[in-house]
């Protein structure tokens, strides 16, 4: 999900979708692309794309980062970004592409269930307020896009069953927005130990319980029992602390979540 200014719209290679215009879509196994979308890609990871998929696979965070990600800081950001690792092949697939599709669909990533539609977010500076904006924006080679199919950017989310990785995500493309407005760090010190410390929160989800249990955090910080005890094995309610922790630890942005 990018993060947008009013003046970044018109530079964008991508058709606006207004909220309630539409577009033309299907994707099946009859058509001769199907697939070829998962091939070569660029993907981006979420913080809770990476839970859905690690417990999808009944592997930790911290394997599922190991094995299937590639870590990156771009020059414009001092804060990591989190790429699927495409596999080791000469078409360089999807690592969970099948013959028969995608082999972990119902945990399938964010950007998956959006395309070919992709979403941001606009940020007023003004009144330092952000809300959503749609881009349609398949590759010239899809076929889906001449099918007769019928949607607004709400109905292809909600069919896509993508309605609370929406959530999610706009949850952390506020966080991420921050690190662009506020840097807390220069984008080379990689090895600052906030850095480390907020992308352990953010996406290593098991390593984070960790540490929240082993370490001293619970005497540093105070959280809620009935969130205190959700949080030993719900790793939606964790991710949620995580934001709230995050924005505390880098901005002293308090909340009703952790003081």
């Amino acid at each position: 999900m990018k993060y947008l200014k009013n003046t970044e719209i018109g530079q964008l290679d991508a058709k606006l979708i207004k909220k309630e215009e539409t577009f033309l879509f299907e994707c099946h196994p009859d058509l001769t692309c199907f697939n070829i979308c998962c091939r070569n890609l660029k993907l981006f990871l979420y913080p809770y794309d990476i839970i859905k998929l690690k417990q999808a696979l009944n592997i930790s965070s911290d394997e599922f980062i190991d094995k299937h990600t590639d870590i990156i800081i771009r020059p414009e950001t001092c804060f990591p970004e989190v790429l699927l690792k495409m596999a080791e092949n000469r078409q360089k697939t999807c690592p969970f592409l099948q013959n028969n599709g995608c082999s972990v669909y119902n945990a399938r990533p964010y950007a998956c269930r959006t395309f070919p539609m992709e979403q941001g977010l606009i940020y007023n500076e003004d009144k330092k307020t952000a809300a959503p904006v749609y881009f349609f924006k398949p590759p010239e080679f899809c076929m889906g896009k001449n099918q007769k199919k019928e949607w607004t950017p709400e109905t292809w989310i909600k069919d896509q069953d993508a309605v609370l990785y929406n959530n999610k995500t706009i949850l952390w493309s506020k966080i991420k927005s921050l690190f662009y407005q506020y840097p807390p760090w220069t984008p080379d010190n990689t090895d600052n130990p906030k850095l480390k410390a907020s992308f352990m929160a953010l996406y290593n989800i098991d390593k984070f319980r960790e540490f929240v249990f082993s370490s001293t955090f619970l005497k540093r910080y105070k959280i809620k029992p009935d969130l205190k005890r959700r949080i030993k094995k719900d790793d939606e309610a964790l991710l949620k602390l995580a934001f709230a922790f995050v924005k505390l630890y880098l901005w002293n942005v308090g909340s009703k979540i952790i003081k």
